[in-house]
């Protein structure tokens, strides 16, 4: 394989899709449902059919590219990684693992490798939940968790559901269902992505080989008081919101320290009714994002959350109401995929080492379900999430090279 070659691929395609943002000049915002979304969708489109790939979008709005083998009965060998963005994000996060999947059909063609089972490039739709507060929207739908009474019980800040989205988009929410592929008809999953870390950049190493995937659950809280006037209403008789909220969110943080074992624990959103500096809160919304490779400890950072919420709204004379937007159990994933990558790695004289991942992603869906294994890339100085996001074209190359090996094969298995 010729990584100068790939890694000039690889860099062609980003830097291409970078365009494709809602905040030009301030980062990806690249959400769901949007004119972002699709512009990217058909550059993918086009560059998957370039190669001679059989595309498709689906009911979900991810994008699949095919490249068919000599036994489409077999279960096929899939790999890709998310299209969308956060708000201000970059310009790798998701994106960078869809380019190196890309980059793998085209060496298995230019290669003339024959296969038996088919080759499926993926592009997911929604696997941030930034727009609706949920996430892999378009895995969860690809293996059959998402229905219709989901699209309809998530909004956005301007109050447009799933289900309005994906109709201004074209989709229709009422199949989502014909998203699903049949059970045994995908054999693995690979995904490369940007590692969202300092790790693999403070100690210089080129490859990560991911270990497993810390589980994730998502509130959103919210507490209701009572509208008063800031200097007339006595403290004790006040049913302040802001009083009785802060006084949970700010053990949360230190309940996620006392695991101490990476667990984590994020109020990232806080949201104040009526918001004027001289009125007593009415009602305050917040966000609760916990993460931890062992789901004992998310359970009980969420349960000391309910009880110290009934403990302070008692106190307070309010009440409060807990909304789950997502629940998903930590992943082990595929021991002898990783086994193969390792080789590979030496065989390519590559800098590798084995981690977790602390951040939740698509592999994270899938893997509770099917063979599943993740590579990372450094990121330099750690930093993801924010437009300053870089990792260098040529480890994207490296980690798309890695997954060739591992992919062909898988796909004459």
């Amino acid at each position: 394989m010729d990584i100068e070659k790939m890694t000039g691929n690889i860099a062609q395609d980003l830097e291409y899709l970078k365009k494709f943002t809602a905040t030009p000049g301030e980062g990806c915002t690249r959400l769901p449902f949007t004119k972002e979304a699709r512009e990217a969708v058909d550059y993918l489109r086009a560059e998957m059919e370039k190669i001679g790939l059989d595309v498709h979008e689906d009911a979900a709005g991810n994008v699949f590219g095919i490249l068919h083998g000599t036994d489409p009965s077999l279960p096929c060998v899939m790999t890709g990684s998310h299209y969308d963005s956060v708000i201000h994000g970059g310009n790798f996060d998701g994106i960078g693992g869809v380019v190196c999947s890309l980059e793998v059909a085209r060496q298995v063609i230019d290669l003339g490798i024959e296969h038996k089972r088919d080759l499926v490039v993926v592009g997911f739709n929604d696997e941030e939940g930034m727009r609706f507060g949920t996430g892999y929207f378009g895995s969860g739908a690809m293996l059959g968790h998402r229905d219709y009474e989901y699209t309809k019980n998530f909004k956005d800040v301007d109050g447009v559901s799933i289900e309005e989205a994906m109709r201004g988009y074209g989709l229709d929410p009422e199949k989502i269902g014909d998203a699903a592929w049949a059970p045994g008809s995908i054999g693995h999953f690979i995904e490369a992505h940007i590692e969202q870390g300092p790790v693999l950049d403070q100690k210089n190493i080129e490859i990560g080989l991911v270990t497993g995937i810390v589980g994730i659950q998502r509130y959103m809280v919210t507490v209701h008081g009572r509208a008063d006037h800031a200097g007339t209403t006595p403290m004790d008789m006040r049913m302040d919101a802001v009083d009785a909220s802060t006084k949970v969110i700010s053990k949360i943080a230190d309940w996620a320290r006392e695991k101490a074992d990476g667990t984590v624990a994020t109020v990232g959103l806080i949201k104040v009714q009526p918001g004027g500096m001289n009125i007593v809160a009415e009602q305050v919304e917040f966000t609760v994002d916990i993460r931890s490779m062992n789901n004992d400890n998310i359970s009980d950072i969420a349960n000391r959350i309910r009880a110290a919420l009934d403990r302070e709204c008692k106190a307070m004379g309010g009440s409060y109401e807990i909304d789950t937007k997502l629940v998903i159990e930590p992943v082990a994933l595929d021991e002898g995929m990783l086994d193969i990558l390792e080789e590979s790695c030496k065989a390519k004289d590559y800098s590798y080492m084995r981690l977790p991942s602390g951040a939740g992603h698509d592999s994270l869906e899938i893997g509770q379900v099917l063979p599943t294994v993740m590579l990372f890339v450094s990121s330099k100085d750690g930093r993801s999430h924010a437009p300053v996001e870089f990792s260098k074209y040529s480890d994207l190359a490296k980690a798309s090279s890695l997954m060739t090996d591992l992919i062909v094969k898988l796909l004459n298995e």
